[in-house]
């Protein structure tokens, strides 16, 4: 049995191991714990004694982090961090990381190839086909030319940024809602910077890109949707809560617009211990596509999520600086770095 110096809980993973943990933190006398518990609940129960958790899909709580009197770290392993209580955390001297950089590709190549498969009309005309017509108006919407489309980014992080780089060869006119990045900035890319209801009157296509906060929760909401085209396309490769569900299944349902293709919905059913599609009516829907939560995926992304994971946990548990760290907005980096 390993009676390691340090207890390093990870609360949930769907990966087929731990190998890629045990082998980074083990190397520090690390004991690694692998668990099941993606709700988070009882957590504080399980992992007792953590002087660190990874996680995964667990929410961490104010309530389980005011138990954990050992633990030095909650570390990430993908870049959104709206599961974990921040504040609570550092108010108990608890450091949260994530892995900021994995997946800019991967991300950014799903939300165009989920939004040229609705440009294209491909699950209509794929539908079709299977049930003996072979047409060419079997789509949703009339299929556009793409050099003739405005594709709107909300959020020009830098997802967004490899996107419109990307986006630039199709011809696409690009626009951008963002209030934390300039204009000038975002002409560097070719990027048009507009308000949120100009993008929303003028896109063929909204991909949403930005993080999910309180403020950001249902931005795309029934009178969001109300104000984009009959022929628009709405992508999120984001947070799944950022749009609100039901009405969103009321603008597809009665054509408000034309399509959708989601990568997760607002239920988050990896999150949930049980879950079913029926739980949701947008999948019972021929112009909504839907992904598991899996914009972020390549071996490489994966691979990569787990060691950064693994390598920021050993860092802090060393005693030294954090290198991925995420801050609460009400404290300064030079505080905590200086704090500890």
């Amino acid at each position: 049995m390993n009676m390691g110096k340090f207890k390093v809980y990870i609360t949930d993973y769907d990966y087929p191991d731990i190998e890629i943990e045990k082998k980074i933190l083990e190397t520090i006398g690390a004991e690694v714990i692998g668990l099941q518990c993606k709700t988070g609940n009882d957590l504080e129960t399980l992992a007792y004694d953590a002087n660190a958790l990874i996680q995964q899909y667990a929410k961490i709580s104010r309530k389980t982090i005011e138990k954990l009197k050992q633990c030095k770290v909650i570390a990430r392993y993908g870049i959104g961090v709206d599961i974990v209580d921040i504040d609570a955390a550092y108010e108990h001297g608890i450091t949260v990381t994530n892995v900021p950089d994995y997946c800019i590709e991967e991300v950014a190549d799903h939300s165009i190839a989920t939004a040229f498969t609705l440009i294209r009309s491909i699950p209509a005309y794929n539908q079709a086909t299977h049930e003996g017509r072979w047409h060419w108006s079997d789509w949703n919407a009339p299929v556009l030319r793409m050099r003739e489309m405005t594709f709107g980014l909300i959020g020009f992080g830098r997802i967004a940024q490899n996107m419109a780089r990307k986006l630039t060869a199709f011809g696409f006119k690009l626009i951008s809602y963002d209030p934390y990045v300039s204009e000038s900035f975002m002409a560097t890319h070719g990027v048009e910077k507009v308000d949120l209801d100009t993008l929303l009157k003028k896109s063929d296509v909204v991909d949403i890109m930005c993080p999910y906060t309180k403020e950001t929760h249902h931005l795309i909401d029934a009178n969001a949707l109300s104000k984009m085209k009959k022929q628009a396309i709405l992508i999120n490769c984001a947070r799944g809560k950022l749009v609100d569900n039901k009405a969103l299944y009321t603008a597809l349902k009665e054509k408000w617009i034309a399509a959708a293709g989601l990568d997760d919905t607002e239920e988050e059913p990896a999150k949930l211990d049980k879950w079913h599609p029926s739980d949701n009516p947008l999948f019972t829907l021929d112009n909504c596509i839907i992904t598991p939560h899996v914009a972020y995926i390549s071996q490489a992304s994966l691979d990569e999520a787990r060691r950064v994971a693994a390598e920021n946990v050993k860092t802090i548990l060393l005693g030294k600086p954090p290198l991925n760290p995420v801050f609460p907005n009400n404290i300064k980096r030079k505080e905590i770095v200086k704090n500890g």
